[in-house]
């Protein structure tokens, strides 16, 4: 490793970046076929953005062919409590751990643009492209790639010595270096994630069928829930955790450095009567610089319906026949469908 990629790890380090890892922008040759293959058995669901790029997503080399390292760096988000425990309490609603405070998007995407002008003081010849989750960047592949981890039988990213609770952001340069050992997985004979999902989202280990899983049923889907999945979506209101918590390899993660990632206590078990009640001004309020505020107040109502009918207490009828007659047709059709439930 040059003296500069060395300094250059330290220094990513130092501003708040949990590792570091190094590939090519081609590191990944059978990516291409790979996601062929998920987005032609329409596994993809309504994320029609997959399609329309795919010649980008399938290969880094063609987003920016000018890139000779792509710099892939870590950020933990690793909760202080459990993120189960919400399943003990029928009134509350369970938001992903990631999305209990700030967006990190815009905390991410400022400490890599943090790093690239550090790269760019020490070598004024240098380019560079950052991109936190937002842009056609296989960020998982590309990390395995990088030594960071390995996709797990959930088909997220994992490590040994970081769990699972991390972030991922990638910096393209024109510069060259050394690149590192792409990770191997260590899943093992373990299934402990493809157990616990409730919707059996994977057809097969190390296989995602994204229709039906909870994170793109309440972030991505638009409309109505298909009547089969309703019911195991439990209290999920927005996102799951529940394959990441399942992971015996979060016993290496390591703390969260970053106090915007610490959650709400608002957002670790929110009442769902009081969610419920949210009209679109309250609900901007509510998760104003939250990633949670991209999908909208109806689709976030539609989840709470959701939760409140499989919830069993009929002290919700109150809050969700409100809904009924909701201008949005699906927060309308996910309260009678409640109603119908708790009746």
């Amino acid at each position: 490793m040059s003296d500069l990629q060395q300094r250059l790890v330290d220094y990513a380090q130092e501003v708040g970046f949990a590792k570091v890892g190094f590939c090519r922008p081609d590191a990944v040759p059978e990516l291409p076929e790979r996601l062929n293959a998920f987005v032609d058995a329409g596994m993809h669901g309504q994320m029609g953005w997959m399609a329309e790029r795919m010649a980008w997503r399938s290969s880094a080399a063609s987003l920016w062919p000018e890139a000779k390292t792509v710099i892939m760096l870590v950020e933990s988000y690793t909760p202080e409590h459990d993120p189960l425990a919400v399943f003990d309490k029928a009134d509350a609603g369970a938001i992903s751990v990631y999305a209990q405070n700030r967006d990190y998007h815009d905390i991410v995407k400022k400490r890599l643009k943090n790093v690239g002008r550090w790269l760019i003081g020490q070598d004024p010849e240098a380019q560079i492209k950052v991109f936190v989750d937002t842009a056609p960047v296989m960020e998982k592949p590309l990390a395995q790639a990088a030594g960071i981890g390995w996709q797990g039988k959930h088909t997220n990213l994992l490590s040994r010595d970081l769990g699972s609770w991390f972030f991922l952001g990638a910096i393209f340069t024109t510069l060259e270096f050394e690149t590192n050992k792409a990770e191997v997985s260590h899943c093992g004979s373990c299934t402990a994630c493809l157990d616990v999902c409730p919707t059996d989202a994977f057809p097969a280990p190390y296989r995602l069928d994204a229709r039906r899983c909870i994170s793109y049923l309440t972030i991505e889907h638009k409309g109505p829930v298909d009547l089969e999945l309703r019911a195991k979506m439990g209290s999920h209101i927005y996102g799951c955790d529940d394959c990441l918590a399942a992971c015996p390899w979060n016993k290496f993660a390591v703390e969260a450095r970053e106090v915007r990632y610490a959650a709400r206590d608002d957002l670790i078990a929110p009442p769902l009567a009081e969610l419920a009640g949210l009209d679109d001004t309250a609900f901007r309020e509510k998760f104003s610089g939250s990633p949670i505020k991209r999908i909208g107040r109806d689709r976030f109502v539609r989840n709470v319906a959701y939760a409140i009918g499989n919830s069993g207490d009929k002290a919700f009828l109150g809050p969700v026949l409100r809904l009924v007659n909701d201008a949005n047709e699906a927060v309308a059709d996910a309260a009678a469908w409640a109603v119908e439930r708790l009746s």
